[in-house]
């Protein structure tokens, strides 16, 4: 059951204790008065059907919990601890006044509120709040030396508007997969899984060779050196032991044994992880269709990149367009897949949204395969780069599009950047899908919240230049405030 709040209130009906004095300059006061609460609460109350049961927590709450996680990278026992401790996380949390007397929520509740958040939903609520801001923006006097992002490029057929696209991974919180480690693993939870099914009365317990099996792992692991040779005599030996124990297993469900829904979800992986290398290990090879490297997280994949220093990566693989400095998450998926077969979908929902088709288009060269390069041809859009083949004789390419057009790429790896420095892209550290993929949509729309925090700094600092009398004693003074807003923009990017 769901109950709305009261919506946003002003700072001066915060209640704060005597002697506190809450500023409306802070960041989070700012933030708060950005983000379109009630609207975003009409989406989020639609989830819950159900009329009985306990009241839900506010949507003003969960969101705003995990934007704050977001931001500073809290474990979920710290980011209910700073709530309860910081006025400034209160007020943007949605709290009437200051109240430090108990815990917001128990800290196992972010397990729920990522999961109630999904991608979808955070995708929406993303658009809300670029709607909202840009809504806001359109209202407000722009002069016409303000350092505007928006991009009036224009093309044939009506088309307008750039979008940058491009893909990345987002790696997951795991160990560097090993198959002998790997097979360990799943053994030791083989081996776990066993002792909840054996009942002391059935008698003796069926024989597994833990310890054997633990010595020759340790013997392995401890060596400096790792011939072809040893690795694959590990393997095989983990392998006679995991293959034991899983017979073992089979023979106390074939009594009537039954196991939880998430042992028999772990006992399907620690199969799929057996079956996997013993094909490997059969047929000299080191790949698989659907491979799985982890047996906490089997719907992690490694993901081939190519780049320089990491090759392979394990996590989800996501694309995202960048459209007026504002910034969406286009797909995310586990597994690997090409991107360039995104790229006309992507184009859809840029029409749908703006009522045109963008009249460029900036990527990199895995989105110019022919398919791509016939539709944007045909709907009048320019795809950047060069055409395919060799060069036609006498033709001559404009370098000085490609230069800017590739300059101006450039700001969709700014954002991959931003989004693993500061907003938890880096490192995956929820172990779930449905969650993994909610830290990566949230990371996106905390990049979203930063640049609306960026443009009213440069909109502070406009008015400063324009309207504060101490301008008027001289340029001294102008350059002093420019130069105070270029850094507060440079620390919140």
């Amino acid at each position: 059951m769901y109950r709305y709040s009261n919506g946003q209130i002003s700072l001066s009906d915060f209640k704060q204790p005597v002697g506190m004095n809450l500023k409306e300059s802070n960041r989070w006061v700012k933030k708060a008065q950005t983000i379109p609460w009630l609207e975003i609460e009409k989406r989020y109350a639609a989830l819950f059907t159900n009329r009985k049961g306990n009241v839900a927590k506010p949507l003003r709450l969960a969101l705003g919990a995990c934007i704050i996680q977001a931001e500073y990278g809290y474990s979920d026992e710290e980011t209910a601890l700073q709530i309860q401790e910081n006025p400034y996380l209160q007020y943007f949390c949605g709290y009437p006044g200051y109240d430090d007397e108990k815990l917001p929520f128990d800290p196992s509740l972010m397990v729920y509120f990522r999961k109630r958040l999904t991608p979808e939903v955070l995708g929406e609520i993303n658009e809300m709040i670029v709607r909202d801001a840009k809504n806001r923006q359109e209202k407000e006097a722009k002069s016409k030396d303000d350092d505007d992002d928006s991009d009036t490029h224009r093309g044939a057929g009506g088309n307008s508007g750039t979008m940058i696209v491009d893909a990345t991974c987002a790696p997951s919180n795991i160990r560097y997969p090993q198959d002998v480690s790997l097979l360990n693993e799943a053994r030791e939870n083989a081996e776990k899984i066993l002792d909840v099914l054996h009942d002391p009365a059935d008698g003796k317990k069926p024989r597994t060779y833990r310890k054997r099996a633990r010595k020759d792992y340790l013997k392995y692991t401890r060596c400096r050196k790792h011939t072809a040779k040893m690795t694959r005599k590990a393997i095989g030996k983990q392998l006679t032991y995991l293959r034991r124990d899983l017979d073992a297993v089979d023979g106390k469900l074939s009594l009537g044994k039954s196991l939880t829904t998430r042992q028999a979800e772990r006992l399907d992986t620690i199969r799929t992880i057996y079956e996997q290398q013993k094909y490997m290990y059969d047929n000299r090879t080191h790949s698989v269709p659907d491979r799985i490297v982890s047996v906490s997280q089997p719907f992690v994949r490694p993901i081939v990149r190519g780049k320089a220093g990491k090759p392979v990566e394990f996590g989800a693989k996501l694309d995202i367009s960048v459209v007026d400095g504002w910034t969406r998450l286009e797909c995310c998926s586990f597994d690997a897949y090409n991107e360039a077969g995104n790229l006309q979908e992507m184009t859809e929902r840029f029409r749908e949204r703006e009522g045109h088709y963008p009249s460029r288009i900036l990527a990199d060269r895995i989105y110019r395969n022919r398919e791509n390069l016939s539709y944007c041809k045909e709907h009048g859009i320019r795809l950047s780069g060069p055409a395919l083949g060799r060069p036609k004789k006498g033709e001559t390419r404009d370098k000085a599009q490609d230069y800017w057009d590739e300059c101006e790429r450039v700001e969709v790896e700014r954002r991959f950047s931003l989004a693993k420095r500061k907003c938890g892209m880096g490192l995956v550290m929820a172990r779930l899908r449905e969650t993994a993929a909610h830290v990566i949509a949230m990371s996106v729309l905390v990049l979203n919240l930063r640049k609306i925090q960026c443009a009213f700094l440069r909109l502070l600092t406009y008015l400063l230049a324009a309207f504060s009398p101490v301008c008027k004693m001289g340029n001294c003074s102008l350059d002093i405030i420019l130069k105070i807003s270029h850094i507060f923009s440079h620390r919140h990017r």
